[in-house]
């Protein structure tokens, strides 16, 4: 399988800025299509669908990096913290936007749906566990946690099924769009069980050659 071109050393740090950036553009096009009035149907739940796929979206692509390195060998484990913090950014905008637009900030209204909406109640608790993702998607906190660091982000893989559930629930009849999701979450966590077995085999079948010995002629 032909190797994609490696990025030079030196442009690892401005791809990431540049990733960081062009990731916020569809935040900024819905908005500007929503205040120019160009957004179909309900404005405001519109804004709200496009910030949440575009969470669900760099969800996804987070935790695809790993698959990607473990089967085709491609690394780009640079941009999975970029990654993991848009989509933090899209579902706190995604919440706000409900907050502030569809309900105006009526408390007793978001608490009372947060209570007796089940796909509210999911999308809520994905942002709670998210926020600590968010605060230690640094290098300090990589640090200071060690190995807790692996097993609390984790939890990106309970976030991302939470958001496919809460995104499916959110429509009257589930369809393809929501069926999409739903798999590759599903496939997502699949790999998950099956990557140490995978990987096991790989090494096994990398070091056998350098076991082997050489029959007698």
């Amino acid at each position: 399988m032909p190797r994609l071109p490696a990025l030079a050393k030196r442009y690892h740090s401005a791809s990431v800025w540049a990733l960081y950036g062009f990731g916020l553009v569809p935040a900024a096009v819905a908005f500007y299509l929503g205040a120019t009035g160009q957004l179909p149907g309900n404005p405001v739940k519109e804004f709200e669908h496009l910030l949440g796929i575009w969470a669900l979206r760099f969800l996804v692509a987070t935790l695809t990096i790993t698959p990607i390195r473990d089967l085709f060998g491609i690394n780009w484990l640079r941009y999975r913290r970029a990654l993991g913090l848009l989509a933090f950014y899209y579902v706190l905008m995604h919440f706000l936007a409900y907050m502030l637009l569809d309900q105006v900030l009526n408390v007793p209204a978001i608490l009372a749906d947060i209570a007796r909406r089940p796909f509210i109640t999911i999308g809520m608790a994905a942002l709670v566990m998210l926020i600590p993702l968010a605060l230690t998607s640094n290098t300090w906190s990589i640090r200071r946690l060690g190995t807790r660091w692996n097993t609390l982000h984790r939890l990106a893989y309970v976030i991302a099924a939470a958001g496919a559930l809460h995104f499916s629930m959110s429509v009257k009849v589930v369809g393809p769009e929501q069926m999409l999701y739903l798999g590759l979450v599903a496939a997502l966590l699949l790999w998950r069980l099956a990557r140490k077995p995978y990987l096991r085999r790989k090494r096994q079948a990398a070091s056998a050659p350098a076991r082997a010995i050489p029959g007698k002629v």
